[in-house]
């Protein structure tokens, strides 16, 4: 199998095998709610307890395709997938694709990942709509594809596990609105959704912009950005530079982590507030020190078991859930101490793993 991306050929090695250290006893069942009909956010959904298979009927080869592993948000999602893989007993190849501009990489390395033998296909994507003819011809082989995390369009997906990011991006827009109401003082925002075309970019723009209109929140710029550290914190500085009265950053994880160091170099840490509309460690430390007000988690290590489960369900013929997610929850630095954190990151000293045997 071609690997094209550098860190996926350098960390090929980091192999999982039974019996990790990192495995937890038990996850589930687990609070999550179904979509029906499937694959449309606004259809009505009910919650129920998610209990996957206790074990495979036989070692099937599962490939993930992730954008990038740029960021500890895909780790938390690596962890989740190479963990039930490994507790389930099927193997999984991840590739990642080095970021959010690199869409024909994605392509080509799930046509590998297929080519060579590939059971079922998990997809991380890219592209809301530019994995769709790939989708098409994986699907017209009988192979199973589950749409994880970001979003896809097509209509000929087998599953998805993933959450309405336009509902965390309205969580975190409406955490600022409950803060500033119509007829408060105005508030200065920049806002930072993430890389343009990326479908829960999109959709997390479209929550935001729409949970804080009509509020005493003014949205000064949106600037859009790959969600890697260098460039996140380039945005930061231009906003900076150019909205000398900002109030608050609100944006990406990555935003908000890059932001943190650059505010307490200009010593406008605190005076300059910040918000993030997803979770990772650097989130997670972040409010509890006191340097970010909130974030809302979608538990993306169990989007990434669920993901794998569904996925030998449909191997073997079992009933599965069509369109599911975690509940979302907003994470605050008044109930940060009652937050599991085992539903949404690694384990502290977890490395990528990207093969499991």
């Amino acid at each position: 199998m071609k690997l094209h991306s550098t860190l996926a050929v350098s960390a090929a090695a980091l192999t999982l095998v039974a019996g990790t250290a990192f495995a937890q006893d038990v996850w589930y069942p687990y609070p999550v709610e179904s979509w029906s009909p499937a694959f449309d956010m606004a259809s009505p959904r009910t919650t129920i307890d998610y209990t996957p298979l206790k074990a495979a009927s036989q070692p099937w080869e599962i490939c993930v395709s992730f954008p990038h592993m740029k960021d500890a948000y895909w780790l938390g999602v690596n962890y989740g997938v190479a963990d039930e893989a490994e507790r389930l007993g099927v193997k999984m190849q991840l590739v990642e694709a080095g970021g959010y501009t690199e869409l024909n990489t994605q392509i080509s390395q799930i046509e590998d990942c297929v080519a060579a033998g590939a059971d079922a296909v998990v997809i991380g994507a890219i592209s809301l709509d530019g994995l769709n003819n790939l989708v098409s011809e994986i699907r017209a082989e009988g192979i199973p594809v589950i749409d994880v995390i970001n979003g896809i369009s097509s209509d000929e997906l087998t599953a998805k596990s993933l959450v309405s990011f336009g509902e965390m991006g309205s969580q975190v827009g409406a955490f600022l609105a409950d803060l500033y109401p119509e007829g408060a003082d105005p508030v200065q925002v920049a806002w930072f959704p993430g890389p343009a075309g990326a479908g829960w970019v999109e959709a997390g723009n479209t929550g935001f912009l729409s949970a804080v209109e009509g509020s005493a929140v003014e949205v000064l710029d949106t600037r859009y950005g790959d969600t890697g550290r260098e460039a996140q914190a380039n945005l930061v500085e231009d906003a900076l530079e150019t909205y000398p009265e900002l109030d608050y950053i609100v944006g990406t994880a990555v935003t908000a982590e890059a932001a943190v160091p650059i505010l307490r170099s200009r010593n406008m840490l605190g005076e300059v507030q910040i918000l993030s509309y997803y979770y990772t460690p650097g989130v997670d430390t972040g409010i509890a020190r006191g340097h970010i007000l909130a974030a809302p988690t979608d538990s993306p290590v169990i989007q990434g078991r669920i993901a794998i489960d569904i996925a030998v369900r449909a191997l073997e013929g079992e009933e599965y859930e069509q369109h599911v997610g975690p509940a979302l929850r907003v994470v605050t630095q008044d109930n940060h101490a009652d937050f599991d954190t085992a539903t949404t990151l690694a384990p502290e000293g977890f490395s990528p793993i990207f093969r499991v045997e």
